[in-house]
């Protein structure tokens, strides 16, 4: 793995600005919804983020081009689904996945506007949210006010660790600034993290038997709706 990771450690220290574009792609497409599903945005960034404490990369454009890539992503998002309203949720390609979808509906309706927060570090729903919550109609001043913030969190959790962890591993492991051995094993272990919880979400999904047959987004809602209708009926009254 070094030999494949020495050439690209390489090439970003000559070309730094395809790096910071890279991140910024990878933050804005992984908003984007049904793209986002399938982007691996957040491994690219906390991978990128182990090249901070060599002096590859400098921590103030890695932290800008993340949060202006997700808040490009996320308020794209919004527009289209605060202009074209519900329709856009049955349109295609929206309408190849019914359930997230209804997951977002139904995440939204529970949390409110802290949705478009918790939604932020929920993958995959965090691609569907926005233009869910545009489509339902909240007010844009107060998207923005949960949104940002948000933003400004997910970013630093995606970039901070990889420096931190790197920078731990120069100073209290003994490992020299100068092999790049802390970049490999960061970059390693975030690849190796990715490949896992992919194979355990497939293998989840493979074992709960979902249906060759995708139900339609309506038929979706009509089952959360029933479902949190039967729930309000088993509640004890307050």
């Amino acid at each position: 793995m070094a030999s494949f990771l020495d050439p690209l450690i390489a090439f970003v220290s000559a070309h730094p600005w395809l790096a910071y574009l890279a991140l910024f792609l990878a933050a804005w497409l992984e908003a984007v919804p049904v793209a986002g599903a399938v982007i691996p945005g957040s491994t690219i960034i906390l991978a990128l983020s182990a090249l901070v404490p060599g002096g590859e990369l400098r921590l103030e454009p890695v932290l800008a081009a993340a949060i202006s890539g997700a808040l490009l992503g996320d308020g794209t998002a919004f527009w289209i689904g605060h202009r074209a309203q519900r329709k856009i949720l049955d349109a295609w390609p929206m309408s190849n996945y019914p359930r997230l979808i209804a997951q977002s509906e139904a995440f939204f309706h529970r949390w409110g506007a802290l949705a478009v927060f918790f939604a932020r570090f929920v993958p995959p729903i965090r691609a569907f949210v926005p233009i869910t919550a545009g489509a339902l109609g909240m007010p844009p001043p107060r998207f923005y006010a949960v949104n940002i913030p948000a933003i400004l969190l997910w970013a630093a959790a995606h970039v901070l660790p990889g420096v931190l962890a790197v920078s731990a591993l120069h100073q209290y492991a003994g490992i020299s600034r100068h092999t790049g051995v802390g970049k490999h094993y960061w970059m390693l272990a975030v690849a190796g993290g990715a490949l896992i919880i992919a194979l355990a979400t497939w293998a989840i999904r493979r074992w709960r038997g979902r249906s060759m047959i995708k139900p339609t987004a309506e038929k979706t809602r009509g089952d959360f709706r029933q479902d949190s209708e039967v729930s309000s009926r088993r509640a004890p009254p307050s």
